[in-house]
């Protein structure tokens, strides 16, 4: 779309600098190369393969590795943080990869029902898979998740491997993948148990980028969902553009009945994560959007809507700071936050 089109090309050049000169140490580093060579490796050998991409980038964060291997019925496309994409999106999605003969499941790494649900799900596929193979139920089966940087591995693992010792009544130390909100971060390859009679383990895997990202709509999605490390950006570049995208879009109208503030609660005004912070966020970019008389297709015209929105957001966030920079830059943090933690509501950037 017009509106966005200056925000995705300077996050897309941002990203396609940094990836064709390798001047990051993050970028495609010793791990990620290594840590690409050995999943390469072990995919023919697993059971199952389940490649975790992020829901509201469903195309987007397709692992790139897969590419070299014939699709099967082994291969499980799983949309984690359902939570934060549009629901009926998602569906959307799961019927397009159901009509292309992928095998599609959406789930929430944090949502107990969610992945006791997922759970059962991949327990009938292996029962499906022995008797095929006429398989002894005293084997063990592998399943590798893949996925690019921060869609979620280590939490999903995580969470199977609790809800899978629970059902199975095993005791002793729960092992656990390391789990961080900074993409990159799993360096080696962790086996959890998840299941029993018969036995299941999942392997965590490192998220790999591809070494170079050339489509730039591609690198500005994988930027704002925080596959990308944030310190390669300008935090007001990310910011912006998740601002155009909320001004082109429907969401903010469902924050049309918020109720009038009360602003003599005790939450800390300058604390974004409380509720009437968050409150107050959504009511203030819902006057701007609601107010505003310009083309948000023009250029132009979304950059001084956007301007005007950081001008009220640092009101908001009751920022001060000497610094016109340094102020957008703490606003864009707390507002990249909130997106990313759906408080302001569920996006799903990837269209049909």
């Amino acid at each position: 779309m017009a509106g966005t089109a200056s925000f995705v090309q300077k996050l897309g050049n941002s990203v396609k600098k940094v990836s064709d000169s390798r001047s990051s140490s993050w970028w495609y580093n010793r791990h990620m190369r290594a840590a690409s060579r050995a999943v390469y490796l072990r995919i023919p050998l697993v059971d199952f393969v389940l490649e975790v991409r992020d829901a509201r980038i469903p195309m987007s964060s397709a692992y790139w590795q897969l590419r070299y291997f014939p699709s099967s019925s082994r291969n499980i496309i799983v949309l984690n943080k359902m939570d934060l994409a549009s629901h009926s999106k998602t569906k959307e999605w799961m019927a397009y990869f159901k009509e292309q003969n992928y095998t599609s499941y959406a789930v929430n790494s944090h949502n107990k029902d969610s992945i006791k649900q997922f759970l059962n799900f991949l327990q009938a596929k292996v029962r499906d898979l022995r008797r095929n193979a006429c398989s002894s139920t005293t084997d063990t089966t592998t399943v590798m998740l893949v996925g690019l940087p921060n869609v979620g591995k280590s939490a999903f693992a995580n969470s199977l491997h609790q809800i899978g010792r629970v059902t199975a009544l095993e005791k002793g130390k729960l092992k656990q993948a390391k789990v961080s909100p900074h993409p990159g971060e799993t360096k080696d390859i962790t086996s959890l148990k998840i299941a029993s009679h018969p036995n299941v383990y999942i392997l965590d895997t490192p998220g790999i980028l591809s070494p170079e990202i050339a489509d730039v709509e591609r690198s500005s999605k994988l930027a704002l969902t925080g596959a990308i490390a944030d310190s390669l950006f300008d935090p007001s570049d990310l910011a912006r553009y998740f601002l155009s995208i909320l001004n082109l879009g429907h969401e903010y109208k469902k924050w049309e009945n918020i109720l009038k503030l009360d602003t003599n609660g005790n939450e800390i005004m300058n604390d974004h994560t409380q509720d009437l912070v968050v409150s107050a966020v959504r009511r203030a970019l819902f006057e701007e959007i609601s107010a505003f008389k310009g083309n948000l297709e023009d250029e132009t015209d979304m950059v001084q809507l956007i301007e005007a929105q950081f001008t009220t957001l640092r009101k908001v966030f009751n920022v001060n700071s000497d610094s016109f920079e340094a102020a957008n830059n703490i606003v864009s943090g707390k507002l990249i936050n909130l997106y990313r933690t759906g408080r302001l509501g569920h996006y799903t950037l990837d269209n049909l």
